[in-house]
């Protein structure tokens, strides 16, 4: 799927350029999130709850996470879909998966506790793909089905690069993956969490994923003393900078970009967050925010 990155770069470009070329007082409508049709800005506020209040639907197959006045504005919500690690059920990660619920973002989380194969995940967005068309269903053309994210922890973050096979993903975002899957089978951006005292999948495990990325652009992000269950629960330290790459993908918040992207990246610096970060080349090609 070559022509997939290509368009990624060049809507990277078109962004930037139309940041650059904008007035002054459009710039600061957009910044502040009150534009019609559009998820209200946080600011850089990413461990923050969000603008919205959170329910949550448990069915047999998927359990969903999403904003209780979904389209409330006029807006349509972007979709991540989750893999659980093993033996893991999505109640182990609520309170993180209502939180990027809360920015935003319709979370379905495939309930199965062995997810490496991703075929629940991706089974989660036929079933949004089905609501959203259906004018019975409270999705009803409130889901943003152009902009989807796969997302897991441990074995379901190996499924998270694994879904991303599927061309309707737009984003990766593992979370100490475990080994069982391919990156060269995927080409979207990409977001490798590590824990830097995680002896279930090493650190040194998540960057080979990371450095096997070197066609896409990726990120790795090694969070300092944090061991592999720290992700379980609210994310911990993984919280914000997990909402941070989900925005800016799947909202395209600018705000959120400077902290990947350019030279003066938020997280580069971040010594106190961070026991090691890096990004690749391809990752380096992509503009920071418009000064």
């Amino acid at each position: 799927m070559p022509g997939r990155t290509g368009r990624v770069f060049s809507g990277l470009l078109l962004a930037a350029l139309m940041a650059v070329c904008t007035t002054p007082g459009t710039a600061g409508a957009v910044a502040d999130g009150i534009t019609a049709g559009s998820v209200p800005s946080v600011g850089t506020a990413w461990g923050q709850p969000g603008p919205y209040e959170v329910d949550v639907d448990i069915e047999a197959v998927h359990t969903f996470y999403y904003p209780r006045d979904m389209g409330r504005s006029g807006e349509r919500h972007p979709v991540v879909i989750w893999g659980n690690g093993t033996g893991a059920v999505p109640g182990f990660y609520s309170s993180l998966l209502r939180h990027w619920a809360s920015h935003g973002l319709i979370v379905v989380a495939a309930n199965t506790p062995t997810s490496n194969f991703a075929l629940s995940m991706r089974a989660g967005i036929d079933v949004l793909e089905h609501r959203d068309a259906d004018s019975a269903s409270r999705f009803h053309g409130k889901v943003d089905l152009d902009h989807i994210a796969s997302a897991g922890h441990s074995q379901g973050g190996a499924a998270a690069v694994n879904a991303a096979v599927d061309p309707r993903v737009d984003a990766a975002l593992p979370i100490q993956p475990g080994p069982l899957t391919d990156p060269d089978l995927m080409d979207e951006p990409v977001f490798y969490l590590a824990g830097q005292r995680d002896l279930t999948v090493w650190p040194a495990l998540v960057k080979a994923l990371y450095r096997d990325s070197d066609h896409v652009p990726a990120v790795y992000g090694e969070v300092r003393g944090a061991g592999h269950l720290d992700s379980i629960g609210d994310g911990g330290d993984f919280r914000a900078p997990t909402t941070a790459w989900l925005r800016f993908w799947l909202l395209g918040d600018e705000n959120a970009r400077g902290m990947f992207f350019g030279p003066g990246c938020g997280y580069c610096a971040d010594g106190d967050l961070w026991s090691g970060w890096e990004r690749n080349s391809r990752a380096l090609q992509i503009p920071g925010p418009a000064a």
